[in-house]
């Protein structure tokens, strides 16, 4: 009954940070089925790959290698740029990850972006589990995820709205996202140097290969400015 109890917690404490993921999960999700349904695929594909892929862009991106010839090294390199990304978000979960047992193979498995942000920024109550609420906020997400792809897959063939996009739905929950998250910092040096190193990025190599760039600069600023950064928070709440 401890247990039980203790789930219960974590997930409640959980499920309302997912409520947004659901909303742009589903829109995706559902908008991933359908293309893969016009492609010729049967629903089974995106319902497969959703539960055992789970990568959002890669899977988008997977639908033309498996109407392409067979080129594994092609698909390894694309796939690693399209996620290259989750190195960092692995250095930045290292202590959150720690001590959570066998969960952590699922929690290393699961986190996508969304996942990330919530896991990284959430306040967890102080009688909840750390480990089980990272957990069911991982878990609600790829269940978000995959009951969008399954029935955009199944129900594609009867669809004939216009999905063109949709894929905006992710990029203003991000922007909300990082808004609470500056609403809650009192001091604004590194979302400003975030900002300012992915609009250089952006400028330097542009939309289609700043994404990387602007991550290794940004890792590079902030871990040399850590202590100074570190001190001056630590002036602002003395």
């Amino acid at each position: 009954m401890k247990d039980i109890a203790e789930y219960k917690r974590a997930f409640l404490a959980a499920f309302p940070y997912t409520i947004p993921i659901f909303a742009g999960f589903w829109f995706l999700g559902i908008t991933y089925g359908i293309y893969m349904n016009v492609s010729g695929f049967s629903f089974w594909y995106p319902m497969l790959m959703s539960l055992t892929i789970f990568a959002g862009s890669a899977e988008f991106v997977a639908t033309n290698l498996l109407l392409g010839a067979f080129h594994p090294l092609q698909a390894l390199t694309v796939t690693l740029m399209i996620n290259a990304r989750h190195l960092f978000y692995g250095i930045s979960m290292l202590d959150r990850f720690k001590n959570v047992g066998l969960k952590k193979i699922y929690l290393i498995f699961g986190m996508c972006d969304e996942t990330f942000s919530i896991n990284y920024t959430a306040e967890i109550p102080p009688d909840v589990d750390r480990g089980w609420f990272m957990f069911f906020v991982t878990l609600l997400n790829h269940l978000y995820w995959f009951a969008g792809a399954t029935l955009g897959g199944i129900f594609g063939s009867f669809i004939t709205f216009n999905t063109e996009g949709l894929d905006f739905v992710m990029t203003a929950m991000f922007v909300v996202i990082f808004l609470e998250q500056w609403l809650k910092e009192k001091r604004h040096e590194s979302s400003l140097l975030g900002i300012c190193l992915s609009a250089l990025s952006l400028i330097a190599f542009g939309a289609d290969g700043f994404l990387i760039p602007a991550m290794l600069s940004i890792l590079a600023v902030l871990t040399l400015l850590r202590r100074p950064l570190e001190k001056a928070k630590g002036g602002a709440c003395a």
